[in-house]
């Protein structure tokens, strides 16, 4: 039989133990009529047992008085009346054998039928346990539905305001926008005026440069033809005087850097950046562990100058201001971060990007930071502000970038589409483009900001002259790879050299003015990332992917 257990409220209980009464007594009627045989069984059994005990005093009393008439003649009528008592007996034997029989095979069945009551009851035990420990995952699941739905009303209601914040965003983008195309047009309609103006300056003084030359005498033509000529000799002896000047002038780091000073492991993992401070013998290195480290190698030892935490993947750029106060840093989690050197505190998080920050640069001052990434944009940062103040979309993903003066109003940018873009930071779209022959892995700048320095994955090094926008020599060795997509090759302190990490563990040192391979510096046993050179004592820093960093000169 089936019985269902309700369990509602707080009379559940009461409910189970009126439910097993009811089960109880169900299956006692059913046995009722079988307990009262077996009771009517035992009281014949018990009457029988009398009357064959009586029947057997009987015979035996009969046996006595049947010798004493068998003496008196008188037998055979008794021996008749002993045989039908006999009878009787025999058929009260085995009726009472049959009730013994009946006895026990009712006996057996009451036994089985206990033990299917035991079973039953048992099964009845297990089914309560489940019952019970199914209410308790019922009203589990029903908390954690209640829950489930707070936070949906809580997600919905965020994101209405998250809707919201974007219309209202969108309504001010549009109206920015507004504004930037009437300042163009009216930046535009002031440069057509200026021009116009200058145009007139220049007729006026052309009309007064005529009408000078036409009251001049002849005799002043030839004082100022002699004037000329000997500024124009002057001129040019002082030209040559400037190249003997150029070529005497010192460089630094004319002395190569030929053997190991310190080597270190810098990071757990790949070290992806190295930047030296323009202050001081202090070494930046970014890794694969998402930290920046600070290392000091003013003694013969390398000692830790403090890690810079925060990012939240790799550290792909390193970049100091001029002051060698502050620290940039470009994340492979699509945000940079500023740090500053002498408390090593976490200053600003620069969020906005949405693929990795490849590149992060200081813009001519310390308020001011560039940064370049694989979502194919560069976006410029006003530190002051916290605030992204301008967007410039390039179309392809940058892997490096430069700023070519110490204004900061120009913006050099090299990217995957084998392109070098120059920005000024005044219009929108890029001035001009160079082509070159592969991927742009980095990029570097002289100290007079006159040429260009490109890494390319086509495993040579191009050194471009930015006063003509031309490639003016280009640097390659048969046994010299690219190791990946962001190798940083680095000018030394004069310009006269430049160094590169390649993929065999090696770092490679040409001369800009000859382009002879001067030198190949072989200790790392894993590729090179990148290499930076100090600005004063001509040491060179090298990292791989390994986790090592070596300082090569004389400390």
């Amino acid at each position: 039989m089936n019985y269902k257990i309700k369990m509602e409220g707080s009379g559940w209980r009461s409910n189970i133990v009126s439910q097993l009464q009811a089960r109880n007594k169900c299956e006692t009627v059913a046995f009722q009529d079988i307990i009262s045989f077996q009771s009517r069984l035992f009281d014949n059994v018990n009457t029988l047992k009398n009357e064959n005990l009586q029947l057997t005093l009987l015979n035996e009393r009969i046996r006595f008085t049947g010798t004493d008439s068998v003496l008196s003649g008188t037998g055979t009528a008794n021996n008749e009346r002993i045989q039908a008592l006999e009878q009787k007996i025999l058929i009260q034997q085995e009726e009472l054998t049959s009730m013994h029989r009946r006895r026990g095979e009712n006996a057996q069945q009451i036994m089985s039928l206990n033990e299917k009551v035991h079973e039953l009851e048992k099964q009845l035990q297990a089914k309560d346990i489940v019952i019970s420990e199914t209410t308790a995952v019922i009203a589990s699941l029903r908390a954690e539905i209640q829950m489930y739905e707070t936070n949906m009303a809580e997600l919905q209601g965020l994101n209405q305001v998250l809707r919201d914040e974007h219309q209202a965003l969108q309504i001010a983008f549009a109206s920015i926008e507004e504004k930037l195309r009437k300042a163009q047009d009216e930046n535009r309609s002031l440069v057509e005026r200026l021009i116009k103006y200058k145009a007139k300056d220049a007729d006026k003084m052309n009309e007064e440069n005529e009408h000078f030359l036409k009251k001049k005498s002849d005799k002043v033509r030839k004082e100022l033809e002699e004037a000329a000529r000997e500024s124009g000799s002057r001129s040019s002896g002082s030209g040559s005087s400037e190249d003997k000047i150029l070529e005497s002038m010192p460089f630094y780091a004319t002395v190569l850097p030929n053997k190991v000073a310190l080597r270190f492991d810098a990071h757990d993992g790949e070290v992806n950046a190295v930047k030296w401070s323009p202050t001081d013998r202090i070494v930046a290195t970014g890794g694969a562990d998402r930290k920046v480290k600070l290392w000091d190698v003013t003694k013969s030892m390398v000692e830790s100058r403090g890690t810079l935490v925060g990012s939240n993947a790799g550290v792909m750029s390193v970049d100091f201001d001029a002051t060698g106060a502050y620290i940039v840093g470009a994340s492979n989690d699509f945000a940079s971060r500023v740090w500053t050197v002498a408390d090593q505190r976490l200053r600003h998080t620069l969020t906005g990007h949405s693929g990795k920050v490849m590149a992060a640069k200081f813009l001519g001052e310390p308020t001011k930071v560039i940064t370049g990434s694989h979502d194919r944009t560069l976006k410029i940062w006003d530190l002051r502000s916290k605030m992204c103040t301008e967007t410039k979309f390039a179309g392809s993903s940058c892997n490096d970038l430069v700023t070519s003066d110490g204004a900061g109003s120009t913006i050099i940018s090299g990217h995957f589409d084998k392109r070098i873009r120059f920005w000024d930071i005044r219009t929108e779209m890029s001035a001009n483009d160079i082509m070159l022959q592969g991927k742009v892995t980095s990029l570097d700048l002289s100290r007079d900001n006159n040429y260009l320095l490109a890494c390319v994955r086509d495993d040579t090094i191009q050194l471009i002259d930015l006063r003509m926008n031309t490639i003016v020599r280009s640097f390659s060795h048969e046994s010299f790879k690219v190791g990946c997509d962001w190798s940083r090759a680095a000018f030394g302190p004069g310009g006269r050299l430049l160094s590169v990490g390649a993929a065999d563990g090696a770092a490679y040192v040409w001369n800009t003015h000859s382009g002879r391979l001067e030198t190949i510096l072989k200790d790392h046993t894993s590729a090179v990332t990148a290499v930076s050179w100090h600005p004063q004592s001509g040491l060179l820093a090298s990292v791989d992917r390994g986790k090592r960093a070596i300082i090569w000169g004389d400390l």
